[in-house]
């Protein structure tokens, strides 16, 4: 007997690609609920400059894990896929369609295939690792773990760090830890998911239009409720594409956010067109009215 496993939708891709619209098509088409797997927009703090879900679309379709994070709390990758694990699981006890949503390939990939369990970082390691240099620090990494320190950007202050504080901390590198993913759902699910590769000059137009809407929409002055908490500038809503931008109070606010969304863009896109399974369909037609059959079709539904 051929066991069935509830299904999950998954549309993702770069910013402003059109994963919201598809996802609201297939929301009233299959009696549908769109859960949140944007970083930005988890958080209640940016709704105008995180692209969040207007009102009126969060009155027609359920939304799920839109707005439930104080930007004060961050909220990592595997924080996320508990909620989102949470909320699939009770959309499905409704008998409805999940439909997962968003742009953070950390937070899919987490969810999906799991977590690696890399033991708790010792905090005086941490704390030397962070106030060196990152010449220093991939230094060391290149004598503790050449293949990391091989693959990783010799700038890429963060996860250099990352990397040489889990095998000073547990003794392994960190590509043993990736190999023993825990907790993920790919394998208790029937998926059906869709990446969204349009046009590259069609994405990054909708990139420059979409931001300078958002400043017309109010976003100025959502950043600057924000500035005024005084929050830790490292925390994740603090690093939201175009808060600095904003932030910085240059007459050229609008430039600058366009550059900063295109350039994420541009990175969302890289990722997307490599890192998931080759037998995920994709979608590389602008996403508009016309396209929207094709698009469907290729997630099994149709109108």
């Amino acid at each position: 007997m051929i066991k069935s496993f509830p299904p999950l939708a998954l549309i993702a891709g770069p910013t402003a690609s059109g994963k919201s619209a598809l996802a609201l098509e297939l929301a009233r088409l299959r009696n549908g609920v769109i859960i949140n797997a944007d970083s930005a927009q988890l958080y209640r703090d940016l709704p105008i400059l995180s692209a969040a879900p207007s009102l009126e679309e969060r009155a027609s379709v359920d939304h799920r894990l839109y707005g439930v994070r104080d930007g004060a709390d961050p909220c990592s990758a595997a924080g996320w896929a508990a909620l989102a694990r949470a909320e699939i699981a009770s959309v499905h006890a409704e008998g409805r369609l999940p439909i997962l949503v968003g742009g953070t390939g950390l937070y899919i990939r987490t969810l999906l295939d799991g977590i690696a369990p890399v033991p708790k970082i010792d905090p005086a390691i941490r704390d030397t690792i962070r106030n060196r240099s990152v010449a220093d620090n991939r230094a060391e990494l290149v004598r503790l773990d050449p293949e990391a320190a091989a693959r990783l950007n010799p700038a890429d202050t963060t996860r250099i760090a990352r990397a040489l504080e889990v095998v000073r901390s547990s003794g392994h590198p960190l590509s043993h830890w990736q190999q023993q993913r825990e907790g993920g759902i790919v394998d208790t699910i029937d998926l059906k998911p869709l990446i969204l590769l349009p046009p590259r000059p069609w994405l990054y137009q909708r990139c420059d239009q979409r931001f300078a809407a958002m400043i017309d929409q109010g976003a100025v002055d959502e950043v600057r409720r924000l500035l005024a908490r005084s929050l830790d500038p490292n925390l994740p809503v603090m690093r939201a594409i175009g808060v600095a931008e904003i932030a910085s109070g240059s007459v050229n606010i609008v430039t600058l956010g366009q550059q900063s969304t295109r350039r994420y863009a541009k990175r969302q896109y890289t990722w997307f067109a490599n890192q998931p399974p080759a037998d995920w369909p994709r979608h590389f037609a602008p996403y508009d009215a016309r396209s929207a059959n094709h698009a469907l079709a290729l997630l099994g539904a149709e109108r």
